[in-house]
């Protein structure tokens, strides 16, 4: 009879998972013999257990079907917390094996002993403790069901010894099923009556109009209505949609958020847009969301609609009139198109430094057609959610909801390992990448051609915007960082440095068209700043503070270069 552990190697197998990653561990040592033992399944060792969790959840959110990572007991395990925690936000379905320590020390504050039941609880769709190796199967079979039905990690924690113990039952195959939900008729007729019986319309269109794109885009074009989009929307609808306006919320720019503010009727579609501050006050509102509780979380919803935004999408055209009046339409295509020309001029070379949103263009412009974009968590994402551009092949993932730093190289390598031909560029902040910089070392030894790109400003960036927003003087937040072109090198990767703007468009190319792993340290602006779609009166006087406190502090050469950063922005 096959061990515990190999059943689940083999149930995975069975499920279609390819590799799991994460780090080796004596609690986990059946688990990894089994991997050795079976053909189809590989181990991929990560340098920490998060980076395993984040790659685990870059595959899954990639491929739509289940990734899986591993953890030995203890610390080995809760290292796993952060990355599953982005999966859950990110709603995409992971299995994470959590080891325990043997069966009969639980309770008696045994070496490295925790309670992962407890501790993944709030991270994960479900989590349960198998305490004998006859539960497993029963029990495995739910945890990928519910990964795969809910959308989110399930963790299963096994004890060594439950591993290293025999089980008859046979390995079989769980997979993901396929459904569509559609509202109830008077709903439906009620939200189609409320779009039938006014002027101007706006939609803003999130991660779930993922597969939707013709059906939204008639949709518009039935409203005469502009598309805003939220950032997780932007790969499945800015593409190839002459209704597009761009997007709103603190990443976004003036045309989306004036769409969204003239807006008499709102249709929210499969978006779960946090900043209650960018959603008109005063519109009637229709949301679309297969996720019932998702629905009037940020707003006041008139009109529920709990559906898949496809299937409803489809079923609600043939109760619309064809509007004639575009003026509200036009309008906000006129204000996108020059606040788009405004955003291009500023991703322009300088004389004197690298801007950001420059580098961000000549990725754009030199990645391939299906490129998988991932940015860091701060000021990376800014500039990859206003200047890369998507076409319906490339995609753009990150840790959007969650919100945490060093997920780029971590994501990347799942990425990378889930499609080993495809262009991975891994967009760093400095800060976030040498948070885990030890998986520069998981690149090297799986060989993987990840594309890394460091915006090197030596500060935590976008901490420090929202300090200055909020009128603090910047502190703690300096980085001291190395030459990241010459650590690359030191670890076998093929490193670029860039600080002079007119060297950098002949290095992007040279960079992207290497083949195998590279990394672009680029040296930009530090005092870039962002302007949100719209100001408001406590930003302005958040910055007017930070300028009188800087200078009263003695550091009034800041403000110099702040101003000769952005005068462009300012003209």
């Amino acid at each position: 009879m096959p061990t515990a552990a190999q059943h689940l190697v083999d149930t995975l197998a069975a499920s279609g998972v390819s590799r799991v990653y994460g780090i080796a561990g004596d609690s986990l040592n059946g688990f990894t013999d089994a991997l050795r033992a079976t053909d189809g399944i590989d181990w991929v060792s990560t340098r920490h257990e998060e980076a395993a969790a984040f790659a685990a959840s870059a595959e899954a959110g990639l491929t739509g079907s289940l990734a899986a990572c591993a953890g030995s007991c203890g610390p080995g395990n809760t290292h796993l917390i952060n990355g599953l925690y982005d999966a859950k936000r990110s709603r995409v379905p992971v299995l994470a094996i959590a080891a325990q320590i043997p069966s009969e020390e639980i309770g008696t504050g045994y070496f490295q002993e925790t309670h992962p039941q407890e501790l993944f609880r709030e991270a994960s769709v479900y989590v349960e403790h198998v305490s004998a190796a006859k539960q497993l199967p029963r029990l495995l079979r739910i945890a990928i069901r519910e990964a795969l039905g809910q959308g989110g990690p399930a963790v299963l924690v096994v004890p060594g010894d439950v591993l290293l113990a025999q089980v008859d039952t046979a390995a079989e195959a769980v997979l993901p099923t396929e459904s569509t939900v559609l509202p109830a008729g008077p709903a439906l007729a009620g939200a189609a009556q409320a779009l039938n019986d006014c002027t101007r319309v706006t939609i803003l269109a999130g991660a779930g109009v993922e597969g939707a794109h013709a059906e939204v885009v008639e949709l518009a074009e039935r409203l005469r209505a502009p598309i805003v989009h939220a950032l997780r929307g932007k790969e499945f609808i800015e593409h190839d949609n002459p209704y597009d306006v761009g997007m709103t919320g603190l990443l976004g720019f003036a045309s989306g958020y004036h769409a969204m503010m003239q807006a008499e009727t709102l249709v929210l579609l499969g978006t779960d847009f946090p900043y209650p501050q960018f959603l008109p006050q005063d519109a009637t509102v229709i949301q679309v969301d297969v996720r019932g509780g998702q629905i009037g979380r940020r707003i006041s919803v008139e009109h529920p609609l709990v559906g898949d935004v496809r299937t409803t999408v489809e079923a609600l055209l043939p109760m619309l009139s064809q509007k004639k009046d575009s003026k509200h339409l036009d309008r906000m295509v006129k204000h996108y198109r020059k606040t788009r020309k405004e955003l291009d001029e500023l991703a322009t070379p300088a004389r004197r430094r690298i801007h950001p949103q420059y580098l961000t263009r000549l990725l754009d412009e030199g990645a391939s057609d299906d490129a998988v974009f991932i940015p860091d968590v701060g000021s990376p994402v800014m500039w990859a959610a206003r200047h890369l551009t998507m076409n319906g092949t490339r995609r753009l993932i990150g840790s959007f909801t969650h919100g945490s730093m060093a997920n780029a190289l971590s994501q990347a390598i799942g990425a990378q390992a889930a499609y080993p031909d495809r262009q991975i560029v891994a967009m760093a902040g400095d800060g976030g990448l040498t948070m885990l910089l030890g998986e520069l070392l998981t690149v090297t030894q799986h060989d993987l051609p990840i594309k890394t790109v460091v915006y090197n400003n030596d500060s935590l960036n976008f901490v420090e915007l929202e300090m200055k927003a909020a009128g603090f003087v910047t502190h703690a937040t300096d980085l001291n960082n190395p030459d990241f072109a010459a650590v690359a090198e030191a670890l076998g990767i093929k490193g670029f440095r860039v600080e002079k703007p007119k060297d950098l468009e002949a290095t992007v190319q040279e960079f992207l068209a290497h083949d195998g792993p590279a990394l672009l340290d680029v040296v930009v602006e530090r005092q870039e700043l962002s302007m949100p779609p719209s100001i408001k009166a406590e930003q302005a006087a958040g910055f007017a503070l930070f300028a009188v406190r800087t200078v009263l502090s003695g550091r009034g050469d800041e403000l110099i270069d702040l101003a000769k950063a952005n005068l462009r922005q300012l003209l």
